[in-house]
């Protein structure tokens, strides 16, 4: 991996319990690529045009800059527990979460946050900030999903032979080769539909060529990655079932899943696909969401 650009992990604190996990998921990581960790908290009441100081006679440190500085002194405490050897740095910048954070992006290694945060819709299982900034990031995002970070199991990635998946597989190879455990490449396929009124399909599908079919669309996909990383364990999995439950059901023993942010058969109306969507929603691992760039 490479790390000589200096490009730091950034993370995204509110004060919630999500945020904490996402703190500790993200000095992990930074510990792994060997960069710093910013700590980054989206302060929005300036732009509300409310009072950010402390009013005459209330105690000490009680204003709402106040307590953003809290946030992030405490944020920065627990990534430095988490990954002493890590160079953590915090910082409070004006304007909303997603808008703050997507302006990092910019020169990011990776973004990490919570998937959900103070104020968000308790009904939601993702918040509306991972959304937004997973969908228009300009670098990978990695999102807490899960309880406490596993230590074993495989990185699982979403293939689907397209330009998107073989960035999405690249960087999982590099999570996998840097966690020191098994890369399991996935692709789950359904049986071909019809594209349109009046598309004529035989009603019979031969299933063993089906899969022999897909399997070759996996194989290619992954040929030449353990020339690229000799130690790396590389394991093929094509399954028939729909892409977000086959990789849902992957993160139940995964330390992390990887997916693109749009590929093959995704809704191309949507900034994030729906194979993406599904499995931030669902996932009991962390998410990465990779994007290409724009």
């Amino acid at each position: 991996m490479n790390s000589s650009d200096g490009a730091a992990v950034v993370v995204g604190v509110d004060g919630s319990e999500p945020a904490l996990h996402a703190v500790r998921l993200a000095a992990a990581e930074a510990a792994r690529r060997q960069r710093p960790l910013r700590v980054v908290h989206g302060f929005i009441w300036p732009l509300l045009h409310v009072p950010l100081n402390a009013p005459a006679g209330a105690p000490p440190g009680g204003g709402l800059r106040d307590q953003a500085k809290q946030i992030v002194t405490a944020a920065v405490a627990e990534a430095e527990t988490t990954a002493p050897d890590v160079r953590v740095s915090g910082e409070i910048i004006d304007g909303e979460a997603a808008a703050v954070l997507l302006g990092e992006t910019t020169t990011a290694a990776m973004i990490v946050l919570g998937d959900r945060g103070l104020g968000g819709f308790s009904a939601l299982v993702v918040g509306s900030v991972a959304i937004q900034v997973a969908s228009y990031a300009d670098c990978p995002v990695l999102v807490a999903r899960g309880g406490a970070p596993r230590s074993v199991g495989p990185v699982v990635v979403g293939v689907d032979g397209s330009e998107l998946s073989t960035l999405a597989l690249d960087f999982a190879a590099d999570a996998a080769d840097a966690r020191r455990t098994e890369l399991l490449a996935l692709h789950a396929y359904r049986h071909p539909t019809s594209s349109g009124p009046g598309d004529m399909q035989p009603l019979v599908y031969d299933e063993r060529l089906l899969h022999s079919e897909q399997e070759q669309v996996l194989a290619d996909s992954v040929a030449g990655l353990t020339e690229r990383y000799p130690g790396l364990r590389v394991t093929r999995r094509a399954v028939r079932a729909r892409p977000g439950r086959a990789l849902t059901d992957a993160s139940r023993t995964a330390q992390l899943v990887v997916v693109g942010g749009q590929g093959r058969g995704e809704f191309t109306g949507l900034l994030l696909g729906s194979v993406s969507q599904s499995v931030l929603h669902h996932a009991d691992c962390p998410v990465a969401v990779v994007r290409a760039p724009r």
